[in-house]
């Protein structure tokens, strides 16, 4: 069976040698020594300067939203995963959405100003599939407007734009650490943020609050990872590079093999440092689409509808008409993409698709 993704799993004893750490130890969360040194050589491999690791990716988003949105409106996409816009709602926040450019399937930043009102208090961008949005437009408009930017980075490990980390931009961008994606703690995630005191505001909400054993800077959740998490991540860290350019191999061989004239690809933003996460193509139409997937599932192929549906005709969160993220919700599929992809495989999904 061929999924859209597989899950890097590192030599057992290299892992069992982290946790035979952690056994020593006799500590297994609260910020422990395997916790604190994956911070740090993530800071170094992904040229940050802080990181807070959590115990997944979706609570990043809501510490984000709760220290900087204010119950106000939060200008979102509704090309996403769910857990941007539900984050949204969970922390009594209205989400107002913006369409996508149909190219880079990010929020268009062209569109945001005429959505502002007098209850904005927050941007949450997604950069779709590792592709980042328009940071430096973004930017000067919550400038302009005295906005929060929040960057829901979930796919953007390793990315960089204009030769900085893609987690070097917003007030706060968050990743997650889930066993699909490129780097991964089986569940996990992390926050970034760089200005101090920010930084600090959302050290004590991933930890209850706490100011040493028994003061409290204020309101707090847990939200911290497990020595557990950390010693998969310490072990698949130094793999990673390796990871990647086995991507790269699959991604070259879709560029250069599926025929182009049959489905549109997504447009990687100039100046962009990219890192193989996804593979998404976009068919004529959704017919063609539910036609191509069953012809793959009868190989045990099963790539994913990745995202759908539209996030503004969800129930609970249903509002105005998006034109071009309601068009390619229902006709884009993202690929199988792993490491180890054979070839062989590789050729049936390019002759199904090209069929």
């Amino acid at each position: 069976m061929i999924n859209v993704t597989k899950t890097f799993l590192p030599p057992l004893d290299e892992y069992t040698a982290y946790l035979k750490r952690a056994w020593d130890n006799e500590w297994l969360t609260n910020r422990g020594e395997l916790v604190l040194e994956l911070e740090d050589k993530l800071k170094s491999y992904l040229k940050v300067s802080n990181i807070i690791l959590m115990n997944n990716g979706t609570i990043p988003l809501q510490i984000a939203l709760k220290l900087l949105a204010h119950n106000g409106e939060v200008i979102t996409t509704p090309f996403s995963y769910i857990a941007t816009s539900a984050s949204i709602v969970w922390e009594n926040c209205t989400p107002v959405f913006v369409d996508i450019d149909p190219d880079h399937l990010t929020i268009n930043e062209n569109k945001i100003e005429e959505a502002i009102t007098k209850n904005t208090t927050a941007i949450l961008a997604t950069h779709v599939f590792g592709n980042p949005c328009n940071v430096d437009k973004i930017e000067k408009i919550a400038k302009k407007h005295n906005l929060k930017v929040i960057y829901d980075a979930a796919h953007t490990f390793g990315v960089e734009y204009n030769g900085r980390s893609l987690f070097n931009f917003g007030d706060v961008s968050t990743c997650s650490f889930h066993a699909t994606k490129l780097f991964h703690t089986a569940e996990g995630g992390a926050l970034f943020c760089a200005n101090p005191e920010l930084y600090n505001q959302c050290y004590y909400s991933h930890n209850f609050g706490h100011n040493g054993p028994t003061d409290f800077h204020g309101l707090g959740i847990n939200a911290k990872m497990s020595e557990l998490q950390a010693a998969l991540g310490l072990t698949i860290l130094p793999y990673l590079d390796r990871v990647i350019e086995e991507r790269k191999k699959v991604v070259d061989f879709y560029f250069e093999n599926i025929d182009f004239n049959l489905v549109n690809g997504i447009k990687i933003r100039a100046n962009t440092k990219w890192n193989y996460s996804y593979f998404p193509i976009i068919f004529k139409s959704e017919n063609i689409l539910k036609k191509k997937t069953f012809k793959l599932a009868k190989h045990n192929i099963f790539p994913r509808r990745y995202f759908y549906p539209s996030l503004n005709i969800v129930d609970y969160l249903r509002g105005s008409k998006m034109e071009i993220s309601e068009s390619i919700a229902p006709r884009i599929l993202c690929l199988p993409l792993s490491h180890n992809l054979m070839k062989t495989d590789l050729k049936i999904i390019v002759d199904v698709l090209n069929g």
